[in-house]
């Protein structure tokens, strides 16, 4: 994908921004059609668009939207590990806290590690990320009173700007589906949320890295975990667990896993920091910070 077509996916994504917030002020405007559910019941932006915790999503509907209502939000979010770093951003709308649509664009940085492969000091790999969300059943405020979750089917399309090179590395494709389920219980007497996903899919480093391999070819099911722990209602902390395939034979692929903190000021503001392992990424043990700012209605 040359620098123009970057630009633009840049432009789409800051228009989709400015919209959500049109819509935000129009509503407020007329009495509120939005940001009708309880403060963090949202989640935050994960790093592929979808509402949930930063490495996996939840079943959750992302904005503050209730079944009557529109929400919506965008994010920005960077992960500065040991010889890379990544950068995120994207925005998400939920209808009815039903159907959520979302649109995220990642652009990682080999930084030393381009120079010494001969691609160039802070080379750079970009994915474009097309999202879906629809919640099937439950409702992870409102049932208080069951042990059912509330239960979405998501689907996440990605398209990698370096075929040449994922293809060298022994991908098979530059672009590719993940199909995923997530059962998402909060227990509000608790202040305990947990979340568990199951991702069909053939992604190599989320897809930055292409679309299966040399080693292993096809889809897998791999599953994502999330626990997250209210403190009061302005501050979570938590836990997030996530298989990842192992399809290259160049760069064996670790499972990731962090521990975080949410905290929102603001119903329209909340901030992430993490502590992020993800593992073999080409080089060994790459393990930093993870930031996160998001902005919802």
């Amino acid at each position: 994908m040359n620098r123009t077509t970057t630009g633009g996916w840049a432009i789409g994504i800051g228009v989709i921004g400015l919209a959500l917030i049109s819509v935000s002020a129009q509503a407020q405007s007329i009495g509120s059609a939005t940001s009708g559910k309880l403060l963090l019941t949202g989640g935050v932006s994960q790093v592929e668009g979808a509402a949930g915790g930063g490495l996996t999503p939840w079943a959750v509907i992302g904005g503050y939207g209730t079944q009557d209502q529109i929400g919506g939000g965008a994010y920005y979010t960077h992960i500065n590990v040991d010889d890379f770093s990544l950068d995120s951003y994207g925005a998400l709308v939920g209808f009815y806290n039903r159907l959520e649509l979302s649109v995220a664009q990642q652009s990682f940085n080999t930084r030393d590690v381009g120079a010494a492969l001969g691609l160039g000091q802070d080379f750079r790999i970009n994915q474009n990320i097309f999202g879906a969300k629809v919640r099937l059943f439950g409702d992870a405020v409102l049932d208080q009173d069951t042990w059912v979750p509330q239960v979405s089917v998501g689907v996440q399309h990605k398209r990698n700007d370096r075929e040449d090179l994922v293809r060298a590395l022994g991908a098979e494709d530059y672009k590719g589906t993940d199909y995923y389920l997530s059962a998402t219980k909060l227990f509000l007497s608790q202040s305990l949320l947990v979340n568990t996903t199951l991702r069909y899919t053939e992604a190599n480093q989320f897809g930055i890295l292409g679309f299966g391999g040399d080693r292993n070819s096809g889809y897998s099911v791999q599953p994502e975990l999330s626990v997250a722990y209210l403190l009061n209602r302005n501050l979570a902390i938590g836990a997030e667990y996530r298989a990842k395939p192992n399809n290259l034979n160049v760069a064996k692929e670790d499972d990731a896993w962090d521990v975080f903190a949410a905290w929102a000021p603001t119903k329209n503001v909340s901030l992430t920091l993490a502590y992020v392992n993800l593992g073999n990424v080409v080089v060994d043990d790459q393990t930093g910070v993870y930031g996160s700012v998001q902005f919802s209605f």
